[in-house]
């Protein structure tokens, strides 16, 4: 047996769930990491308590009293590091796979009057009455209901011009844009020009949708977020990395992780952005992204805890998943909201 136990070291009772025993050793392999200030002897059994208690036979034989047998890896050829001459495709998603895909809405406007709806109707009707009404009541009541009818029929008549000159502005301001600012182009932000299409080719599906590439920080002068898309008033801020294959996910502090080791080939600031944000736009829905491609010949899987701030995502997984977030909001352009992000864009 082992001077401490495999449950000891992890701090996690005999009947722990995997979940939970991927959890503790998360927390305690931040604190015992070399990089961190750990000491390397520590953190290799608590790596190996955990590749023992996270595999179900490994943890039978250890639950038994049985020497846990290591697992022997099959050395692949060296292909360590990212790969320069790579580059990732561009997906090709179904849309018949994309629950939200057939939503078809016309766009309004959040800021400023809205469309009339169905009161014209009603006062045609108020005035088809007064044909009637002459035969049932006196003059006195119609005379009443003639005003009504007039000064209601004068509101709708203005609330429809307001919302017209309230278009224009908007096609002046904004004209027909869709998509504010560009993605990097340099020969390393090859990422970022896949997802500017990515953006492009299935969001814009929804028509309220507003892109933007290159965006500062309340308060920087810098493109320190890749991407931004709104809808309504739900705004997802998004980063394109380029990392290696492997299994991503993250914490709730945006602490990443690889094949459940700690992640040291890149970093997030994503949760702080997201803050930032929801101080500019007090009411707004904000959430972010990290879209993973592979930089190099292999596969990007995640572990699919979208409700994370900054969960990684596979281009794929972010079409469904905030496609459809963005599609459960009404279709309107919140225009107010609209401006504050476009000033923001600084590419």
């Amino acid at each position: 047996m082992h001077e401490a136990g495999y449950y000891e070291l992890l701090g996690v009772d005999r009947t722990a769930s995997r979940a939970e025993i991927k959890s503790a050793y998360r927390l305690k392999a931040r604190a015992s990491h070399p990089d961190a200030g750990g000491s390397p002897a520590e953190f290799h059994e608590l790596r190996q308590a955990y590749e023992t208690l996270s595999d179900p036979y490994r943890r039978a034989d250890y639950d038994r009293g049985l020497t846990p047998v290591p697992v022997r890896i099959r050395r692949r050829p060296r292909e360590f590091g990212e790969d320069p001459s790579f580059v990732a495709t561009m997906p090709r998603l179904d849309p018949e796979t994309l629950a939200w895909w057939h939503r078809d809405e016309d766009c309004t406007y959040a800021a400023g009057p809205q469309r009339p709806g169905h009161a014209p109707a009603a006062i045609l009707l108020g005035w088809l009455l007064l044909v009637v009404l002459p035969l049932t009541a006196g003059w006195l009541l119609l005379t009443v209901w003639l005003l009504l009818a007039t000064a209601v029929a004068i509101w709708l008549v203005r609330r429809h011009l307001l919302v017209i000159k309230a278009r224009q502005r908007f096609a002046t301001e904004f004209g027909g844009t869709v998509t504010f600012g560009r993605p990097g182009a340099d020969a390393d932000q090859w990422g970022e020009r896949l997802t500017a299409e990515l953006l492009a080719r299935y969001l814009t599906r929804l028509p309220s949708v507003r892109i933007f590439h290159g965006l500062a920080w309340p308060g920087s002068v810098f493109a320190d977020i890749d991407h931004a898309v709104l809808a309504g008033r739900r705004l997802v801020l998004v980063e394109s990395k380029t990392w290696l294959p492997g299994t991503y996910g993250a914490d709730d502090d945006g602490t990443l992780w690889r094949d459940d080791r700690l992640f040291r080939g890149g970093a997030t600031r994503l949760p702080e952005a997201i803050e930032a944000f929801r101080e500019l736009l007090p009411g707004v829905e904000i959430r972010g992204a990290l879209i993973v491609y592979p930089s190099r010949a292999g596969e990007v899987t995640t572990e699919e805890d979208f409700d994370l701030p900054a969960p990684p995502m596979t281009p794929e997984q972010f079409v469904a998943e905030i496609g459809g977030w963005l599609a459960a909001q009404p279709s309107t352009v919140d225009v107010d909201v609209l401006r504050l992000v476009r000033s923001q864009v600084v590419s």
